[in-house]
């Protein structure tokens, strides 16, 4: 993360805000009383254990579920979104974890599936030259657009993803586990293209499991834990911190190791003294 993204003051109005989200399936509480604020040019970490209502909390924006209470503000105005295409109407687009990518289809018709130019003749060319423009703009290393996505890596098919959900040019774009199952490369290409979203000025929030993943990129970091807040931290908080916020313990092995750690500092530190002090 760079220097600017550290200290990059607060916006006045977010682009989102949440207040007072609940949603119940029946008798069961999936989310209660959440609040949530996201600026534009802002990633936004959203992380908990499973079951901690994070994915709900994406449907709810999405437009696949309703909350149950509570007000949504997008670009300063209260909206309901009752249905997916609402949301994406709105500005508020969403690459899932399944990418919902169609592997026998090249990049072009992935990027422009179900809103082809012209869909009577289509305008390949036009498709083409918008799908390179897309790609570009996010420094894409993608060799070809008429590459088939089967052909791709996995880091490849996510720039795909991220790319198609840009073509609508919304204001929030929601990642689910956008570097599951990567290795380091594919990993570290989709962290950098997060940044260049982020420098497009959109709002960003980002769910993810992997505390390093979230550091590099995340500008505040929002722990949901039994479908309740439980604490805003920063890329500079500890793991323990995060842990205990996320675990709701604040005795696990993260904080024992790093307990064992400062005591095995402390130990070669005095015995360091004690031999300086004997010469």
């Amino acid at each position: 993360m760079t220097d600017d993204a550290m200290t990059r003051p607060r916006q006045a109005q977010p682009v989102l805000s949440l207040r007072g989200i609940s949603k119940h399936f029946g008798a069961v509480s999936a989310l209660t009383d959440i609040e949530l604020d996201v600026d534009a040019g802002e990633v936004v970490a959203l992380v908990g254990d499973n079951g901690a209502g994070k994915s709900t909390l994406v449907k709810l924006l999405a437009g696949v579920h309703q909350p149950s209470a509570g007000t949504i503000t997008f670009c300063g105005e209260q909206v309901t979104l009752p249905d997916p295409a609402t949301a994406l109407d709105l500005g508020i687009a969403t690459v899932f974890q399944d990418l919902a990518l169609c592997e026998n289809l090249d990049v072009v018709a992935n990027i422009f599936l179900g809103r082809e130019l012209s869909p009577l003749c289509l305008d390949e060319v036009s498709m083409e030259v918008r799908a390179w423009t897309l790609l570009n703009d996010l420094a894409a290393r993608i060799p070809s657009v008429r590459d088939v996505v089967a052909s791709l890596s996995g880091g490849q098919r996510q720039t795909v993803a991220i790319a198609r959900s840009l073509l609508l040019e919304p204001k929030l774009i929601m990642l689910d586990e956008p570097t599951a199952a990567l290795g380091v490369a594919q990993t570290a290409e989709v962290l950098n293209l997060i940044d260049r979203v982020r420098d497009r000025g959109l709002g960003v929030i980002m769910i993810s499991h992997n505390m390093e993943d979230v550091r590099a990129v995340a500008d505040r970091i929002v722990v949901l834990r039994l479908g309740r807040n439980n604490g805003v931290f920063y890329p500079d908080s500890s793991n323990e911190e995060l842990v205990a916020a996320i675990t709701g313990a604040t005795e696990n092995a993260v904080s024992r190791r790093a307990d064992r750690r400062l005591a095995e500092h402390r130990a070669e530190h005095h015995a360091e003294h004690d031999a300086s002090g004997d010469t």
